[in-house]
């Protein structure tokens, strides 16, 4: 057994926490929800010890029901060696409840703000080579927020799709506590963290976002795009589709800043010019296939 720590409090240690997590998927074992419960599987009562193998991910109606005795221990314990999101590769969704006739997302200090003016009103604050990192859109009186993050391969590692809250299970940890959901990369290292204010609001204080060899951090006073050290701090836009543009867009569209032709690296900044080289050529090389 893993990371045992016997005492005669309830609370789990943090590093045992995050060895649950991971283990179990960063869900519910027996159905994927990302809002969970530590449980341990041997009753805390008898045992009064911390031991991340004995303990498991679920969310509060499979708590519920394993606590009132409706579902066995030993469908439980089944479950904990084969979670749900193991299985599936990705979290099940979980609805984030927004609404509203105006939506507000807070980035490093800059602001981006829309009001509903019919037909699927849409916005885009942050967006790389036609790529919409962050989005939003309003329509029928609900804010529907959509943010896709990438690692440094341009794998997505997580991924809110219409207020619906996607994620892979490959990230080192991700936690969703109260309104405020983190993503890391490493020990310590937070890959982003948002903070969810229903009913319309969302402050992004802390992050990384990754698209094709472009790095942009969010610290909670600016924005930083790495590539060419070009800093945004204090910007605001209303009402204007885009905000922070970056790279080739088939389809141009405004904001409050645009980044064309600076170079990219993945990974290393010393392979900019080695990445940004190959990813002409391979444009080049599909455009002549189709031709």
């Amino acid at each position: 057994m893993s990371n045992e720590q016997k005492c005669d409090s309830r609370n789990i240690p943090l590093p045992i926490q995050r060895d649950v997590r991971q283990r179990c998927g960063f869900g519910c074992v027996m159905c994927g929800m990302p809002l969970y419960e530590y449980e341990h599987m041997e009753e805390w009562a008898k045992v009064q010890r911390h031991v991340a193998d004995e303990i498991t991910l679920l969310c509060d109606q499979h708590h519920r029901e394993k606590t009132g005795g409706l579902l066995p221990k030993e469908v439980v314990r089944e479950a904990n060696s084969n979670p749900y999101n193991l299985r599936e590769g990705v979290s099940k969704p979980y609805d984030l409840y927004f609404s509203g006739r105006e939506a507000c997302i807070e980035i490093g200090g800059n602001s981006f703000t829309c009001a509903d003016q019919g037909y699927g009103t849409a916005m885009a604050p942050i967006s790389v080579d036609g790529t919409p990192l962050i989005g939003l859109i309003l329509a029928d009186g609900h804010f529907l927020l959509n943010v896709v993050i990438f690692d440094e391969f341009n794998t997505p590692v997580l991924h809110i799709k219409n207020n619906q809250l996607f994620y892979s299970v490959e990230p080192w940890d991700i936690q969703l506590v109260g309104t405020t959901l983190t993503v890391r990369e490493a020990h310590r290292k937070i890959l982003i963290e948002f903070d969810f204010q229903p009913p319309n609001k969302v402050v992004i204080n802390r992050g990384r976002f990754l698209r094709n060899g472009v790095e942009i951090l969010v610290r909670p006073t600016n924005i930083l795009v790495t590539n060419n050290a070009t800093v945004l701090s204090g910007c605001h836009a209303h009402n204007c589709y885009g905000g922070l543009i970056i790279g080739h867009h088939e389809k141009p569209i405004g904001g409050f800043m645009r980044l064309n032709g600076i170079s990219r690296y993945l990974g290393d900044r010393k392979e900019a010019f080695k990445f940004e080289k190959e990813c002409k050529e391979k444009d080049q090389f599909l455009a002549e296939a189709s031709n």
